[in-house]
């Protein structure tokens, strides 16, 4: 098989290719950018400073209406402290999730990021937002793409990440996500952050109705602006992240698919996302079978103590994480800590 393959070729082996074949072409992929048998990891917190939002996605049992009862905004003492404790567990990155609250301008974040850089320097490295959350306080303050960036990028923000992109083809977010932005228009906002300097993230959610067509369009527009960027020689996509749905308290509803699926997918992904440096496992949303994913072309994950997003929808969260390092140790890989790189642009 060539170096890069086809949609077609993907397809096939989808369909035909068995568990040991995807594997093995999958590792083969995956020591062209990374050493057998060695993984990286981060531990960190997912900081949901708000639940309320208005994209009204039906498949997340986190968010509540404005003026709903139950609806928050965390102070900045809270935040502090989620920080501080992430900390004491030897952590070091925090990732910003919350969605779309009307009541929030651009500036409450800016202000926000503001701070936690001052207070923290770079002991702590973060995640502002995600692309859909980008575009929309973009919107908001009626910004364009690349004036949103600057504004966060001068508040001190080095990642957006590229969360908010579940699957990427228009049919899924008509179904599933209408309120959200259309494909088109996040992948505008992910090259203005780029652009910007910032560094950013792919990420891909699966297990919900989407078709195996939609599933290989995700990753082929993922590879094909991580070739854009390589030629013009931006940043570009640090990694690419895949979990899968948690289907509990929400309206779609459904059933969770199995790791096995979620295994093959990951082999899939490496394989053909041959521009990307890191696929990461998704602890999060697999606990402890996240790690045979390794086996299958991954080379990085997070350890996550908190994400209420997740947790609301049926995610559990594993707080020894010793116990949980020993699960790759024992599938016999050296495992070795890293921490998030800050933008090359911004640190001379």
């Amino acid at each position: 098989m060539n170096d890069r393959i086809t949609v077609d070729q993907a397809r096939e082996l989808w369909v035909s290719a068995s568990d040991e074949e995807l594997m093995s072409l999958a590792r083969d992929a995956r020591a062209k950018w990374h050493e057998p048998n060695h993984a990286t990891y981060m531990v960190m917190r997912i900081i949901n400073y708000t639940n309320v939002c208005v994209a009204q996605c039906d498949y997340c049992a986190f968010y509540v209406l404005p003026n709903q009862e139950g609806g928050y905004v965390l102070s900045r003492k809270d935040v502090f402290a989620k920080i501080d404790d992430l900390l004491e567990v030897g952590g070091d990155l925090v990732a910003f999730n919350g969605g779309f609250n009307p009541k929030l301008p651009l500036d409450f974040y800016c202000d926000l990021f503001a701070a936690v850089r001052e207070r923290y320097g770079d002991r702590v490295e973060f995640y502002a937002l995600t692309i859909a959350e980008f575009v929309y306080l973009a919107d908001r303050a009626n910004l364009t793409h690349a004036e949103a960036a600057a504004r966060l990028r001068d508040a001190g923000v080095h990642w957006i990440t590229g969360g908010g992109s579940e699957i990427l083809t228009e049919d899924f977010r008509k179904r599933h996500a209408k309120f959200k932005y259309t494909v088109r228009e996040y992948f505008e906002a992910q090259r203005a952050i780029v652009e910007a300097g910032l560094k950013t993230t792919a990420t891909m959610v699966i297990g919900f109705d989407e078709t195996l067509d939609e599933r290989l369009e995700h990753l082929l527009r993922t590879r094909d602006f991580q070739d854009e960027c390589i030629a013009e020689n931006l940043p570009g996509l640090f990694s690419f992240l895949c979990w899968t749905y948690k289907p509990y308290g929400t309206e779609f509803a459904g059933v969770e698919i199995s790791p096995r699926e979620y295994w093959r997918h990951i082999a899939l992904s490496r394989i053909f996302l041959d521009n990307v440096k890191h696929v990461r496992t998704s602890v999060l949303t697999q606990n402890e079978e996240a790690f045979r994913a390794l086996d299958y072309g991954a080379d990085d994950f997070d350890l996550p103590i908190e994400d209420e997003v997740t947790q609301k929808a049926g995610a559990t969260i594993e707080l020894d994480l010793e116990s949980l390092l020993a699960v790759p140790r024992s599938l016999g890989y050296t495992i070795e800590y890293r921490r998030a790189e800050r933008p090359a642009a911004l640190t001379a």
